[in-house]
């Protein structure tokens, strides 16, 4: 029988070799020794076996680093899977027989442990392993691959066909979701699955079988806990899609063609600009204005979202200067910062350098972090890092406010200057009592914390003015002005400061 899952199995002989029964066998050992040697034997078992015991169990433990159960390196756990899947799939020509990949991973996984800790996430990946392993035959091979991740290749098999698979997932999830027995008390977990067959796979190598089998489970992610998925076609041209626009968002980033395009924000007591947003937008040479909510995505599977806010900041302080020497008044700039961003140790020193190298005054530059990320965050790093870039004289604001659950606790903890007020408050606020009710309640908080304000995606008059007579103190959105590159902004400027100088003339009845 194969243990795929190394230190599951405990026999009676490694329960025996255990340090305390060992030394309650000690006074046995050294009556043998005097009764068989005299003297010399019994000072010699009385000295060495507690010491030959000693040295026994530090070897234990020094092994048990290398082969307890979740110590297993993952990646010699996927090597391990691929090799004996590439095996199966050597063999199938001739055998007739074939075999898939099942991917299991428990729901939640990252919510989980920093709830209950790694000890008893230890114990629970522990009992979910081995119902896993008793849920298979036992000559198919189980893996741990870390986080929360099981991967399965099954044992040469003359069927492995959708439903037969389906069926199996539907075991697995059945067996793990029972209530798991920590400390006396019940947790329960649930699971989601993907899996490959080697019919659907592009190439037929067991190394592609896990990676699409990968690629199924994040689709069941996508789907919600408990998902199952299978790669089929459709995910397969997806991901080929997904793959290329990973090539080519890296690639647009290092030409210059992913750079910022700047909204304005006006107040509602002058009318004047007090700043602009800086927004991430793709130019692409081919196609033309490529979406945000296409390109974003895949510079986060990418891994550049730092880099994507590099390219944004230099560009959007070379506009503050480029501002300053045309001789246009823009206060501030405000740039997004991603979670990954802010968890930099080096972000506070970082922004502080780039300040002094455009000699702009900190506060010229507006922090904006998501609500999400100040009232999900437990990482004293965002903490330190925005509470820094405060102290440093930024302005911080919170974007996408009422959408999350952000206490007064963590507003102040983050010493918010602003609160940006989310689109969902403000759709058809002149015309909705239960939004002006809403904005009122958001505006007199602000007031009492002595905070600054802007609603954001205002796209009517009406919206823009019952804002401005609700006590908002800035607005932002396609009815003040879209988004635009660099090149249009002092001609934009230069129109809206004449329209506040020569209003226009209200025209009178001839009659």
């Amino acid at each position: 029988m194969k243990w795929p899952l190394p230190g599951l199995r405990r026999d009676w002989r490694s329960e025996a070799m255990t340090l305390p029964n060992l030394m309650v066998a000690v006074p046995a050992l050294t009556l043998g020794a005097y009764w068989l040697f005299g003297e010399a034997g019994l000072y010699l078992a009385a000295a060495g076996v507690p010491l030959a015991t000693a040295l026994l169990a530090l070897l234990r433990s020094q092994r048990s680093t290398v082969s307890g159960p979740w110590k297993t390196p993952f990646d010699i756990e996927r090597t391990r899977l691929e090799d004996t899947a590439e095996k199966i799939l050597r063999e199938s020509a001739e055998s007739g027989r074939t075999t898939a990949c099942i991917l299991v991973s428990i729901d939640d996984f990252s919510l989980m442990r920093d709830r209950l800790g790694m000890r008893a996430t230890d114990e629970i990946l522990a009992q979910v392993a081995q119902r896993l392993q008793g849920g298979m035959r036992k000559t198919d091979t189980v893996g741990s691959l870390g986080d929360g991740v099981f991967g399965i290749v099954l044992t040469p098999s003359a069927r492995a066909d959708l439903e037969s698979l389906l069926q199996i997932c539907a075991r697995l999830q059945r067996t793990a979701s029972e209530p798991v027995l920590l400390e006396g008390s019940r947790v329960h977990v649930s699971v989601s699955a993907g899996f490959s067959q080697p019919d659907r796979v592009p190439d037929v190598t067991g190394h592609s079988l896990v990676e699409t089998a990968e690629a199924a489970l994040r689709e069941a992610h996508s789907r919600g806990p408990g998902s199952v998925r299978a790669y089929s076609v459709e995910l397969h041209r997806r991901r080929m899609s997904q793959s290329k626009l990973i090539e080519e968002v890296r690639e647009a980033l290092e030409q210059g063609q992913i750079r910022p395009w700047f909204q304005p924000q006006i107040s509602t007591d002058t009318g004047r600009v007090t700043g602009f947003e800086a927004l991430a937008r793709w130019s692409h040479p081919d196609r033309g204005m490529v979406s945000p909510a296409d390109f974003l995505p895949a510079i986060e599977a990418a891994g550049l979202l730092e880099r994507l806010g590099e390219v944004i900041l230099y560009n959007s302080l070379s506009a503050l200067k480029a501002w300053d020497r045309a001789q246009v008044d823009v206060p501030t700039i405000g740039v997004n910062f991603s979670l990954d961003e802010l968890r930099n140790p080096t972000l506070v020193d970082r922004i502080a350098w780039e300040l002094d190298r455009f000699s702009l005054a900190p506060d010229r530059l507006t922090v904006e972090v998501l609500e999400n990320v100040i009232s999900d965050s437990a990482d004293d790093s965002v903490s330190r890092n925005v509470t820094g870039l405060s102290r440093l004289g930024c302005r911080i604001d919170l974007d996408d406010f009422g959408t999350g659950h952000s206490s007064i606790t963590n507003i102040r903890r983050f010493t918010v200057s602003r609160l940006k007020i989310d689109r969902s408050f403000v759709m058809r606020v002149d015309e909705d009592r239960e939004q002006q009710r809403m904005v009122a309640a958001i505006l007199t908080m602000a007031e009492r914390l002595e905070l600054d304000t802007l609603a954001e995606g205002v796209e009517t008059v009406g919206e823009h003015t019952m804002l401005s007579q609700l006590g908002c103190g800035h607005v932002q959105g396609y009815g003040i002005g879209r988004p635009m590159p660099f090149e249009d902004t002092i001609g934009w400027l230069a129109d809206h400061n004449a329209k506040l100088v020569a209003p226009p003339e209200i025209g009178r009845k001839t009659g």
